[in-house]
């Protein structure tokens, strides 16, 4: 039976207290419950189930679910002939996971299209645990040692969970969605939850899919829990990401 509000979590409520995501709200799409905590538990317990926080300063947190589900498969990245001559003429290297605090930073930073930021001070101190304990990562892209664009998300298994992107110079973040594809498509994973869907995101060869057939892959992709570490050691030339 569906419901017609969301659910209340307190603090003390264990990390699978949510509902069923087939609960969740129509409008606003996907909202499922509010409060809770974001401890590395819950976070964790939430992502495995298809559920992800999203709230503004002064909101109590608020989780949500939304159907259809914007994803993105690591191998159908789409690059167009302008980009591809881009990479191959850029000097920019990519590393990764040598600079997370700067990434979520510059990710909550101001942006020209938007007001304000959902990612609050207690969602950088919250993913930064996580990055500490080896579940959040990021995706830096610098160009002349300066950071010029990144991202960073969640890994879980075989499943990547991306959280924000953010752009200084032209095409920095989606070198850094190119590189992380590549990286994860030569390891099996077999898709990248973007959440929402938006213009941007479908240019570059993501889609939206029903929110049941996205859960029935987070069972058998999150089936071992288990962190991801086979990144790359060394800094990534961006020539080199020409796709062939």
């Amino acid at each position: 039976m569906s419901r017609n509000r969301v659910l209340w979590l307190s603090p003390d409520d264990p990390p699978e207290a949510f509902p069923d995501i087939s609960g969740a709200l129509h409008e606003p799409d996907g909202l499922l419950a509010a409060g809770g905590d974001l401890s590395m538990e819950r976070l964790l317990h939430a992502y495995r189930n298809g559920i992800f926080p999203w709230f503004d300063d002064g909101q109590p947190i608020l989780w949500w679910s939304p159907d259809p589900r914007c994803v993105l498969c690591p191998s159908e990245f789409h690059t167009s002939s302008r980009f591809r001559r881009s990479i191959g003429t850029s000097r920019a290297t990519i590393t990764i996971n040598q600079s997370f605090g700067e990434v979520i930073r510059a990710c909550a930073g101001p942006r020209r299209s938007e007001q304000g930021t959902w990612i609050t001070a207690e969602m950088i101190n919250a993913y930064e645990a996580l990055h500490a304990d080896g579940w959040a990562h990021s995706i830096e892209v610098r160009d002349n040692g300066s950071l010029s664009g990144g991202l960073y998300g969640i890994a879980i298994g075989k499943m990547f969970f991306g959280e924000s992107m953010f752009s200084q110079q032209s095409n920095a973040s989606k070198l850094a969605l190119l590189c992380l594809c590549e990286i994860l498509h030569a390891d099996g994973f077999g898709m990248i939850d973007c959440q929402v869907v938006s213009r941007h995101l479908t240019t570059l060869g993501a889609s939206a899919i029903p929110r049941a057939k996205f859960a029935a892959h987070l069972q058998s992709a999150c089936a071992t829990p288990s962190r991801f570490d086979n990144w790359p050691d060394a800094a990534i030339q961006v020539c080199n990401l020409v796709p062939k």
